[in-house]
C-alpha cells in the first residue's frame, strides 16, 4: 500500500458542504480525497526547501513510537533534520539530562532488542550509548543527508531560560554546557548504568535548535521572564553562533542553529530583535494553536489564511507577514504545521459547527482537545475543506475538530514556494505514525 494510500475505514468518504451556508463559509467546496502519490525514491539530498519533523522522545514510552519507525514509515527519507524535543536548561542555568523525568534511561540507557532497534542487532548491556540516541545514531548512518538537532526548552522546559541568558558569563556557561552534553557527546554516568561518559554521543546531533516558549512573557506561567528577554536572546544566539563555528573549525562538521518562534502577535513584538535572524540557519514560526477549546468558539487552529468575513482572525500567514515585516528573512523562515488537532464538544451545527459555540473541549487520546491526525481520519463525521482559507474540519453532530490533511499541506507547500520561505516543519512524527503527513510536504515543496 502506497504510503498515503487510506486504510480501508477512510476509503470512500466525502467532504460534504451546503449551498446555503456557502457564502458564509467562503469558498467551502466539495472535493475528494486526494491521494497524493509516493513514488518510493528517495529525495536527493541538499535539494529545494528543507523539510523538517519534530520527534517527541517521551513518546517512545507513552505512545511505543521509536526512531526505527522514522524509517520504518518512510519520513526519515523525506526529512532534511529532525529536531529532538526537548532538552532541559536547568536552575543552574546549564544543559543537563532530566533524571527527575526518566529521561536519562529513555535516552541513551535503555537496551534495545532486535525488532526494537534501527538495524535489527540488540544492544549489549554494556555499551557506551544505548537507548533511543544511540537508535538515531544508527538511523542517520542508513540516512545520508539526514540531520539532527537538540531542541531546548519546549513548553515545559523554558522555565529557566530568562536567568540562564541574563548575563555574558551565563550565557558562557549555558552554551558550553550544550555544546558539551549535545553535540560533544559527554553524558554522564548515572543509576549504577554504564552507559554514558566523555563523547560517548559524540555525533548523534549536528545541531542545536533554541525553543524559548517564550521571551519576556507569554509562556508557561512556571518561567522567570525579565524585560531584558528579547535582547538576551539575541545574545545567546550569537553566543552559540560563535561556538558552533569554532566547534566547526575543530572538527570539519558543520552545524546548524535554529530557532523556534510563537504566532502571538503580542509575543511577536515583545521577544524578537531583528538582529536575532542573523545569527540562525532558519527559524520555525509555529503555524498551529492560533486557537483552540480554550476559546469558547470554534475555528481552524492552523489555517493558513483568514476566512472570508473574519479578516483580523489569526492564520499562518498573518503570523509570517509579521516576521517579514520584523527583518526575519524569507529564506530563513520556515513554517510549521501540526501533526494534530483541536476540537470542542457540545457544538450545535449552524454553519457545520465552523465558528460556532462550544460547550468545552472535546476528549482527546493526546489530552483534552487534542488529537493526533492518524486517530482523527479514523473518526465518523462530515470531512470539510475550505480551500481558500486553508482550514479543513470534521463535525460529527457534537464534537468538532479542525486539523491538517495532506491536502492542506499541498496548500502550505505551495504558499511556501511561492513566496520563497525556507521549507516546513512537523510537530511532530508521533502523530503521523505512516509518514503520511511527511510524504506530502515532501512532494508539495518539491512542487508536486
Amino acid at each position: 500500500m502506497s504510503a498515503l494510500a487510506w486504510p480501508p475505514a477512510v476509503r470512500g468518504r466525502r467532504l460534504v458542504w451546503g449551498a446555503g451556508v456557502a457564502l458564509t463559509l467562503g469558498a467551502l467546496l466539495l472535493t475528494a480525497f486526494a491521494v497524493i502519490a509516493d513514488s518510493g525514491e528517495d529525495r536527493p539530498a541538499d535539494t529545494g526547501p528543507l523539510r523538517v519533523a519534530y520527534f517527541a522522545d517521551w513518546n517512545v514510552a507513552n505512545r511505543g513510537y521509536t526512531v526505527a519507525d522514522i524509517g520504518d514509515s518512510g519520513a526519515a527519507a523525506r526529512l532534511d533534520r529532525i529536531l529532538w524535543a526537548f532538552g532541559d536548561v536547568g536552575a543552574d542555568g546549564r544543559c543537563h539530562v532530566s533524571e527527575a523525568t526518566g529521561q536519562p534511561w529513555e535516552l541513551y540507557q535503555r537496551r534495545y532488542t532486535p525488532d526494537e532497534s534501527v538495524d535489527g542487532s540488540a544492544d549489549s548491556y554494556r555499551q557506551p550509548l544505548a537507548g533511543s540516541l544511540h537508535q538515531l545514531r544508527l538511523l542517520r548512518e542508513r540516512t545520508p543527508g539526514l540531520g539532527a538537532s537538540i531542541s531546548l526548552g519546549g513548553w515545559n522546559w523554558s522555565r529557566y531560560f530568562s536567568e540562564a541568558v541574563r548575563t555574558e558569563e551565563s550565557r558562557a556557561a549555558l552554551v558550553s554546557s550544550c555544546i558539551d552534553l549535545w553535540l560533544r557527546g559527554d553524558l554522564p554516568r548515572l543509576g549504577g548504568e554504564p552507559q554514558g561518559g566523555p563523547g560517548a554521543a559524540a555525533g548523534v546531533f549536528n545541531g542545536i535548535d533554541l525553543d524559548w516558549e517564550w521571551p519576556v512573557g507569554g509562556g508557561n506561567a512556571h518561567n522567570t521572564t525579565h524585560p531584558g528577554d528579547r535582547r538576551n536572546l539575541t545574545l545567546v544566539a550569537e553566543e552559540f553562533r560563535r561556538r558552533l563555528d569554532a566547534l566547526e573549525a575543530e572538527t570539519g562538521e558543520r552545524y546548524t542553529l535554529s530557532v523556534s518562534l510563537a504566532n502571538a502577535e503580542a509575543v511577536i513584538a515583545a521577544a524578537y530583535e531583528p538582529e536575532l535572524f542573523e545569527h540562525v540557519d532558519f527559524a520555525t514560526v509555529q503555524g498551529y494553536d492560533l486557537t483552540g477549546p480554550w476559546s469558547d468558539t470554534t475555528s481552524p487552529h492552523s489555517q493558513l489564511y483568514a476566512p472570508e468575513g473574519a479578516p483580523d482572525a489569526a492564520s499562518v500567514d498573518r503570523a509570517v507577514q509579521r516576521y517579514l515585516a520584523l527583518g526575519l528573512p524569507p529564506e530563513k523562515l520556515v513554517v510549521g504545521f501540526p501533526g494534530f488537532g483541536r476540537g470542542w464538544a457540545g457544538v450545535p451545527p449552524q454553519g457545520f459547527g465552523r465558528f460556532a459555540p462550544a460547550q468545552g473541549p472535546a476528549p482527546g487520546a493526546y489530552g483534552e482537545g487534542t488529537d493526533s491526525y492518524a486517530d482523527l481520519e479514523q473518526r465518523p463525521g462530515q470531512r470539510f475543506l475550505d480551500p481558500v482559507s486553508g482550514g479543513y474540519w470534521i463535525y460529527d453532530g457534537d464534537q468538532w475538530w479542525s486539523y491538517d490533511t495532506p491536502e492542506v499541506v499541498a496548500l502550505k507547500g505551495a504558499y511556501v514556494r511561492d513566496n520563497g520561505l525556507a521549507g516546513m516543519m512537523l510537530w511532530n512524527l508521533d502523530m503521523d505514525p505512516r509518514g503520511e503527513l511527511v510524504a506530502a510536504m515532501d512532494t508539495a515543496l518539491r512542487g508536486g
